[in-house]
């Protein structure tokens, strides 16, 4: 039998086989070969992590309490100097430029600093901080006193949402008169007036407190006067507020879910999210309700320093002062002569230190938020690499330096 038959018969075996062009179905290739020609493949097969591990889970939950707290120092402490700027830009019934934008109440600024020293902006923080207090305390001790709940959930009745409604309002009535005294320290011009001490917002506010029926003063509006209008504009910023808060936080929980569903990655402890969600929704909240309810804060705001004979510093230029003389009867009054005199804008005056207060806000969040995942990523252990697949197959022969010689050739 020749060579030829033979092929035709058991096929040529170098490394094909053409017997009938049938495939030899049980020849594999070695498994480093399998590798290498299918690791373009690989990441097709690789599934997402489905579960965080705890370390993960506690650096998250470390960095939401970091950010949460950063964002309650900034509330407080650090959005003071705009506080300060905003209330005194809204009570300045005959100001030109009204600040509706955040730059042109850097000149200003900058003369106030040169001309008063860097504490002007922070005047009037410990009567501020005291009321805040103030006001939680009062919150407190009638939710002791009173089957009026101090928090209220979705799942609340009917009847809870009006006691605690009841315990807001009552709450806002009681410390009317402090606040009162509060605002004037914090619009007050500290070269033209004496630095208050400490506790003279609450020998102020008794003071406006006693005097209930008859101003103690000229054209000051007695303390049941004010007492309307300020429960009227704290309720509804807080109803709003609370509004938008629940809407916020179904919205940001959706868009959650749906990352979690696309990631893969399904966290044994969602707390750290919902902290983050939390402070999300709040601060969508207390934003939403400055911007909506600011024509009604300077209505509230001009009706609390009638009367009190008051020098505020002049934001139009930053170096003079100018008292505030103004004759409203009531709220109603106060627009119509605002709406009258200084336009729809008029009720829009400071507007540009809110801007200020809440980009700054929202940049220090931001800028906390990034170094507290830093110091978590630093602190972080690596996680164990695996190791890369060695490439065992022989040498292909153009890669042997020395091939051997034929003594066939001459």
């Amino acid at each position: 039998m020749d060579s030829g038959d033979w092929s035709h018969r058991y096929g040529d075996y170098n490394g094909r086989e053409n017997y009938l062009d049938a495939p030899d179905l049980t020849r594999r290739l070695p498994v480093h070969d399998e590798y290498y020609l299918n690791r373009e493949h690989l990441p097709q097969y690789t599934s997402p992590k489905p579960y965080q591990s705890p370390e993960e889970v506690s650096v998250k939950r470390y960095i939401g309490s970091g950010v949460a707290f950063a964002s309650l120092i900034t509330e407080n402490l650090l959005s003071h100097p705009f506080l300060v700027l905003r209330r005194q830009c809204q009570v300045n019934h005959s100001s030109r430029i009204y600040h509706l934008l955040p730059f042109t109440l850097l000149p200003p600024v900058c003369h106030l600093q040169q001309h008063q020293g860097l504490t002007t902006l922070w005047k009037g923080l410990g009567s501020v901080l005291l009321v805040r207090g103030m006001s939680l305390g009062v919150e407190d001790l009638l939710s002791k006193l009173t089957p009026w709940p101090k928090e209220i959930s979705p799942h609340s009745s009917l009847k809870q949402f009006f006691q605690h409604t009841m315990l807001k309002c009552v709450s806002l009535a009681v410390v009317t008169p402090f606040y009162s005294a509060s605002f004037v320290e914090t619009v007050q011009s500290e070269i033209a007036s004496e630095r208050p001490g400490t506790l003279d917002v609450f020998r102020e506010g008794f003071i406006r407190l006693l005097t209930w029926g008859a101003p103690a003063k000229g054209r000051m509006l007695p303390i049941w006067a004010l007492i309307l209008p300020t429960i009227t504009l704290g309720l509804a910023k807080y109803l709003f507020s609370m509004m938008v808060k629940g809407v916020a936080t179904w919205v940001l929980n959706i868009r959650q879910n749906n990352k979690w569903q696309k990631t893969g990655t399904i966290p044994k402890d969602s707390n750290p999210a919902m902290e983050d969600i939390n402070l999300s929704a709040s601060l969508i909240a207390t934003i939403s309700s400055d911007i909506v309810f600011y024509p009604c804060e300077t209505i509230v705001h001009r009706l609390h320093l009638q009367g009190t004979r008051t020098i505020v510093d002049n934001l139009g230029d930053g170096r003079s002062v100018l008292p505030i003389l103004t004759n409203y009867s009531g709220a109603l009054d106060c627009y119509s002569k605002c709406i009258l005199t200084e336009g729809t804008t008029g009720l829009y005056k400071g507007f540009g230190a809110l801007i200020l207060q809440y980009v700054a806000h929202i940049a220090l969040i931001k800028i906390s938020r990034f170094v507290l995942t830093e110091v978590g990523a630093l602190l972080k252990k690596p996680e164990p690499k695996l190791p890369n697949p060695v490439d065992d197959s022989p040498p292909a022969i153009s890669n042997v330096t020395n091939p051997p010689k034929s003594y066939l050739l001459p």
